[in-house]
């Protein structure tokens, strides 16, 4: 790059990130993290790099399910390779981590400059996502054998959890090459890092939902709309959404528990002001009331159906009264949609920086923006839990001022 833009702004190779900016906070939502103390490398390109881009065999490969811009930050992965480094062999590894550990099931496909100039307009993957298929030394074997020297890899926490036992396993190999994540997470949460790609379109589809919903509500005699929205364990998608769209009257999130009673007694007395209500809810809200006790093959809690549950409870309270409720699953919907432009432009600012990263010779590492840089961070680090909503947090007390809530329901007095 130094030899194709002189005269462009490269970073201090010892760049650093600050961890912690927030000093002498009383609120433990802004208590500084321990992980941080020393700050993190940032990542963007610097006039020294480790690989000579003429020897260069790159690959990507997109795990887990679909989520807005996943094809964004392929073409982004691609384009900065292509035209940045000169570099032309660039894999599309198919089918996750199965086309690396059996490439003769799932070949991969040829990533150039031409034939990925506008799948970001598209929603999901043109190499395919899958989950499984993970076996570090067989795709040890296939990296060397096919002479892979950088590779990234877009998933969540169980793909950059994988994505530091390949990076052990090439390590101990002395197998040369740079494995660098780049996290997907439609629920944004990756912890450590400010947001995840695909989050802010998620927001924006979710709000027209729940506007839809609305308007299903307000259009009869006691109606309530009920939006069931992405969010297993984290509840930044419905939180961001009821905040967004601004007509909802009850948000509800796996970090807060809930009484029914106090639900049901919130429905009566909004209906009983204007005689319709929204409600949005996190696909993990309310598991104690719609535990399974079940786990799936990988060990993972098969989850209740909470939209559902509030749909049949609801109708069930309504009815004898002539009221009913309107309920819209849009997950599979959202998470295919082509992503947004903020959002495209934030996955060409990671796909950017993922490749000078990994260019500079790191390995091991994931990309995202703290505090609005873009960094790198060991995946092992990234793979060690999951960001959670604070009920303390200013985020969630917005949200259950705009959505007038009753204390009762805020989460705030734990």
């Amino acid at each position: 790059m130094v030899k194709a833009f002189p005269d462009m702004s490269f970073l201090n190779s010892c760049e650093m990130v600050a961890g912690n900016i927030i000093l002498n906070s009383e609120r433990e939502s802004q208590q500084p993290n321990a992980l941080l103390d020393s700050g993190c490398l940032r990542a963007n390109a610097a006039r020294l790099i480790f690989w000579e881009p003429s020897k260069v065999k790159a690959a990507v490969v997109t795990c887990g399910g679909l989520c807005p811009g996943l094809n964004s930050i392929i073409r982004g992965v691609t384009k900065c390779l292509w035209n940045e480094y000169g570099v032309r062999e660039i894999l599309g590894i198919t089918a996750g981590y199965n086309g690396l550990s059996d490439p003769e099931t799932h070949p991969p496909i040829q990533l150039t400059e031409e034939n990925v100039r506008e799948i970001h307009m598209k929603g999901g993957s043109i190499i395919k996502a899958a989950r499984g298929g993970f076996d570090a030394e067989k795709i040890c074997d296939n990296l060397k054998r096919m002479g892979i020297t950088v590779l990234f890899l877009v998933g969540g926490d169980g793909t950059q959890f994988a994505g530091h036992l390949l990076y052990e396993a090439a390590r101990k190999r002395q197998l040369a090459v740079s494995i660098v994540g780049i996290p997907k997470s439609i629920d944004n949460d990756v912890i450590l890092f400010d947001r995840t790609f695909g989050f802010e379109t998620a927001v924006a589809k979710a709000s027209e939902v729940i506007r839809n919903a609305l308007v299903e509500a307000s259009s009869c005699d006691r109606g309530v709309g009920i939006v069931k929205l992405m969010g297993r364990d984290s509840g930044f998608v419905a939180m961001h959404a009821a905040t967004a769209a601004d007509v909802v009257d009850l948000c509800m999130i796996p970090e807060v528990k809930v009484d029914m009673k106090h639900v049901i007694e919130h429905v009566d007395d909004t209906l009983a002001k204007k005689k319709y209500m929204v409600i949005a809810v996190a696909e993990g809200a309310g598991q104690e009331h719609v535990s399974t006790g079940k786990q799936d093959a990988t060990g993972h809690t098969i989850y209740g159906d909470i939209g559902v549950f509030l749909k049949d409870t609801l109708n069930k309270h309504l009815k004898p009264t002539g009221g009913r409720t309107f309920y819209i699953d849009p997950s599979y919907i959202i998470r295919s949609v082509p992503v947004t432009p903020n959002d495209h432009i934030y996955c060409v600012r990671l796909a950017n920086d993922a490749v000078h990263t990994a260019m500079r010779g790191y390995t091991g590492v994931c990309v995202g923006a703290m505090h609005n840089v873009v960094c790198m961070l060991p995946s092992r680090l990234i793979a060690s839990g999951k960001k959670k909503v604070r009920p303390h947090s200013t985020s969630w007390q917005g949200c259950v001022q705009t959505c007038n809530m009753p204390a009762t329901l805020s989460g705030l007095g734990v």
